[in-house]
């Protein structure tokens, strides 16, 4: 789980497949004490998974090899990350891109380019406004909740 109070015990995995976008989230994430491992599309992404857990992973929806959508898929039929928020990073920014982004799975969206002074805020608040759009449960009828603290 992401610990708000210590972004530094954060480990993330970035898998974008534009090298100055990749270098610019790392930069920034690394400058607040993150751990970073990176990967330039969705094959390299899972593979890295193999050897490392991450505590966040942001996903660009748009690359070679294997695109976001389908890596989406394999990571959330993995166990092991499915307590893990994997956050869309895309340049598709029109109002539903981002529906069919949280319909499909994702924690987060994340609109590209990204904003340097505010990136860590933006994380927090994808995260948090996938909490708040959380349906009620239709099981029970009772408010599903999701923190991510």
């Amino acid at each position: 789980m992401l610990d708000w109070q210590n972004i530094n015990t954060w480990k993330i995995l970035v898998v974008e497949d534009d090298p100055d976008n990749r270098a610019v989230i790392c930069e920034v994430l690394e400058f607040y004490g993150m751990a970073v491992k990176t990967a330039e599309n969705g094959v390299q992404g899972l593979e890295v998974l193999r050897d490392y857990a991450p505590t966040l992973i942001l996903l660009d929806l748009s690359m070679p090899k294997m695109d976001g959508w389908e890596t989406l898929a394999h990571m959330k039929a993995d166990m092991a990350l499915k307590t893990v928020p994997i956050i869309a990073l895309t340049a598709h920014a029109m109002p539903d891109d981002k529906k069919r982004v949280l319909a499909a799975g994702f924690d987060g969206y994340l609109k590209k380019p990204i904003s340097v002074p505010t990136l860590i805020n933006d994380l927090r608040a994808a995260l948090e406004q996938r909490a708040v759009a959380e349906p009620l449960s239709q099981a029970n009828g009772t408010a599903r909740v999701q923190t991510m603290d």
